[in-house]
């Protein structure tokens, strides 16, 4: 008898237990379950960051020497030929965009020079002579149809009241849109100038941009065109890896990469010769 209690004993012993340890499990969190339902739709930090980093596209490696165009502005206002008035640069900037060309930035167009490469087939280089204060015109379209220029300084003129002052450049560059090259301190015809005077001219200016815009100055655009043997010699040693003339034309490295043409922007330029002057490039 004692036997049988023994043995019924175990059995009830073993049942309790068995249903303790069931009850324990299901009472013991889960850490492979996601305690909330909206899994699908998060993204992690990792994964974030990962989709607002994009690769760069590789350049394109040209088959045969590029031709760049560089088109040359001065003011944006009206009254003579060196002023294209703001409606047409506007009209102008459009036409750039219609017809898929990027412009590039001074750096940009520096490697795509010297390196025979490109971001995309068509490609323009907008610059602008002597750092007039309408250039601000400019600004609001450039950030419209998402363009780029370049405003050659004359250093030694940001005190005029019709010049940009050095605040005001700061704030073009600022905006991404617009960067900076040297048109000499006192803009003189450098071919007219000594050795020493032409060095003054191209130092100091690069000195003053490097020093005030926190860059490093690698383009000289001379003053009305003007340059000689000398001048290009100097503008190597004072650390400049280009330089942009007024002699009419499209840019290739065969002229030299201190003796580079460009295509000038008139008054009145219908968009018809306006895409004819910079398809020629093509």
């Amino acid at each position: 008898m004692r036997r049988k209690w023994w043995l019924l004993g175990g059995c009830l012993a073993l049942a309790a237990l068995l249903v303790w340890g069931i009850n324990r499990s299901q009472e013991r969190p889960n850490h492979n379950v996601q305690s909330h339902p909206a899994q699908e739709n998060e993204v992690s930090s990792h994964d974030v960051s990962a989709t607002q980093v994009k690769t760069p596209k590789p350049w394109l490696k040209l088959k045969h020497p590029l031709k760049l165009p560089i088109l040359m502005y001065h003011s944006i206002a009206s009254g003579n030929q060196l002023r294209v008035p703001k409606k047409q640069f506007a009209h102008e900037m459009a036409y750039l965009k219609q017809h898929g060309y990027q412009t590039l930035t001074t750096t940009q167009a520096i490697r795509a020079l010297t390196t025979n490469t490109v971001p995309q087939k068509k490609v323009v280089w907008i610059t602008l002579d002597d750092a007039y204060k309408d250039n601000r015109k400019i600004l609001p379209i450039l950030k419209k149809y998402h363009q780029h220029a370049t405003i050659n300084v004359i250093t030694g003129f940001t005190h005029k009241s019709n010049h940009l002052t050095l605040a005001e450049m700061k704030q073009l560059k600022d905006s991404g849109h617009i960067d900076f090259a040297s048109h000499t301190v006192q803009h003189l015809n450098l071919d007219s100038l000594t050795a020493t005077e032409q060095k003054q001219e191209l130092t100091a200016s690069k000195t003053w941009l490097d020093q005030h815009l926190q860059q490093d100055t690698k383009m000289l655009c001379y003053p009305a065109g003007h340059a000689n043997k000398t001048t290009h010699k100097l503008a190597k040693q004072a650390g400049y890896s280009i330089a942009l003339t007024t002699q009419e034309g499209v840019a290739t490295m065969k002229q030299g990469r201190y003796n580079l043409a460009r295509l000038r922007v008139t008054p009145g330029m219908t968009l018809a010769t306006f895409g004819a002057m910079i398809g020629s490039g093509s």
